[in-house]
């Protein structure tokens, strides 16, 4: 079995459409205002949804909910988080927890990214 696709359901599809292009080398593979869709080196899709679409006026993920990119090296943690911080997003130092160099951060879109390795 390979898992296919995630759907998110995001605050603002063309902003979390690009940041996730510029941070995380996510590829487009097109959409609009509503919808769009990504994939990465490993063909997972990842398609982002307006909440507008829905019936929900909010988006609401569980406390512990986060989308995951693991790096190559501590290194390339680093550079991310340094990356981001540069760019005005406010993160916290990557740090030694469950085994991981990792930090977790607020995404435009309403929802967590985890970055480690």
């Amino acid at each position: 079995m390979k898992l296919n696709h995630l759907n998110l359901t995001v605050t603002d599809v063309p902003q979390t459409h690009k940041f996730l292009e510029k941070y995380f080398g996510m590829r487009d593979m097109g959409g609009n205002k509503n919808i769009s869709f990504l994939s990465d080196e490993n063909g997972i899709v990842l398609t982002l949804t307006s909440m507008k679409v829905g019936r929900e006026t909010e988006v609401k993920y569980p406390a512990t909910f986060h989308v995951g990119f693991i790096q190559e090296s501590e290194t390339r943690v680093n550079e991310i988080n340094q990356r981001l911080r540069d760019d005005g997003f406010v993160v916290p130092p990557p740090s030694r927890q469950h085994g991981s160099w990792t930090f977790y951060f607020a995404a435009p879109g309403g929802f967590t990214i985890e970055v480690l390795c």
